[in-house]
């Protein structure tokens, strides 16, 4: 058999030269408009979708020179004008593009969650490593200044010994949305449940050794197929607890606290990219309040990959990193549905977020969106 090369695109280039694949909400408002701050080191040169007016308009806007159908995919990929792709597709699609990416010896930025089954998200992290290509799971709060001085501050130990986490993500989706749809790999814990989960690993430095989740829904058509809202509980080493609720039937909340033996961090609007987030940290009953201003969530993601792709540095929120989100996610489903609590697979993580990987850029200015629309109600 034949060895696979690592490829050669991007190691004598200055900047890594991106395709977006996908042009919906996430990428018109947030990834797209990234590119002008991430520009010392990421480039953007094609765009994938099947809208034609989609590709026109947004092509013009960014100057972007190459625009591609998803029949075309493979066009873009061998095209030899593409190092990388952030792809930014429904759920379901996350593993066939980012494998196909990968033998065509693309690097591979993708959106969260990974896959929709573990066994999808280690096709994808096998697929990276036979052909030699950086992956990283986009989690854009691995590098942002708020949850990262929460991550200092509970490292430093001011608050004692952390024991719980409680966080709520919650917000009104709209009827015949993408993440209504169970086979597009819809539900509450894969889009914003999730974050919950990822903080909770990230502030406790370790890994849940068993969940258990209750699921429940109204008669809201809007939820024929997917959980109107799971409450979750995670069990970690040392007997700590992490539990949080995530919902799609219910106003715009966003928030997590983290209890200490002497203290508590509180957090307002953690898990949002266009909104200010407040930090309160209590002890010893006095209360510190600080603000953090909005920001680029997106473009840090960008620089961060792109200088591991120049520099050939493994990034830290990896392929491991998504799947372990996806193997809890799976769990806390069959939990609901077995009405049980399940021990989960253990996976190792040598490498967490820390304040050495915040970037911070300004704010990206508002679009108007193209066939596309924001998630929740007005």
């Amino acid at each position: 058999m034949k060895t696979k090369e690592k490829p050669k695109a991007s190691s004598a280039r200055r900047s890594v030269r991106y395709a977006v694949v996908g042009l919906g909400h996430i990428a018109q408002v947030a990834v797209l408009p990234a590119f002008r701050h991430a520009r010392s080191n990421s480039e953007l040169v094609a765009l994938v979708s099947n809208d034609p007016v989609k590709q026109r308009r947004l092509g013009d806007q960014y100057r972007v020179p190459e625009t591609y159908t998803y029949e075309e995919y493979e066009l873009c990929l061998r095209s030899g004008d593409v190092d990388a792709v952030y792809i930014a597709l429904p759920n379901n699609l996350h593993r066939e593009f980012a494998v196909r990416a990968a033998r065509a010896g693309v690097h591979v930025l993708c959106e969260k969650p990974l896959a929709v089954t573990e066994e999808d998200c280690e096709e994808i992290i096998r697929a990276c490593a036979e052909y030699h290509v950086k992956l990283m799971t986009a989690y854009r709060l691995h590098f942002n200044r708020a949850n990262l001085e929460a991550v200092k501050i509970l490292k430093s130990g001011r608050i004692g010994e952390p024991r719980i986490f409680n966080s709520l993500f919650t917000m009104q989706v709209r009827e015949g949305n993408i993440r209504l749809k169970k086979e597009l790999g819809g539900g509450t814990l894969y889009d914003i449940g999730i974050y919950c989960i990822n903080a909770a690993r990230y502030l406790f430095r370790a890994e849940p050794i068993e969940v258990f989740a209750f699921s429940a829904k109204n008669d809201d058509e809007r939820f024929r197929e997917v959980d109107e809202m799971t409450t979750a509980v995670l069990r970690f080493p040392d007997d700590r607890l992490a539990n949080f609720t995530s919902s799609f039937g219910a106003a715009d909340t966003a928030m997590y606290q983290v209890i200490g033996t002497k203290g508590m961090l509180c957090m307002d609007k953690p898990y949002e990219y266009a909104e200010e987030v407040e930090l309160e940290l209590t002890v010893n009953g006095r209360a510190q309040r600080r603000t953090f201003a909005r920001g680029d969530q997106f473009a840090p993601e960008l620089l961060y990959f792109s200088d591991c792709v120049l520099k050939d540095k493994e990034p830290e929120p990896s392929g491991i990193e998504g799947l372990i989100d996806v193997h809890i996610i799976r769990s806390l489903y069959k939990s609901a549905k077995i009405g049980r609590p399940i021990k989960l697979s253990q996976l190792s993580r040598r490498r967490r977020p820390n304040k050495r990987q915040e970037i911070t850029r300004p704010p990206v200015e508002k679009r108007e969106e193209i066939h596309a629309e924001a998630p929740t109600r007005e």
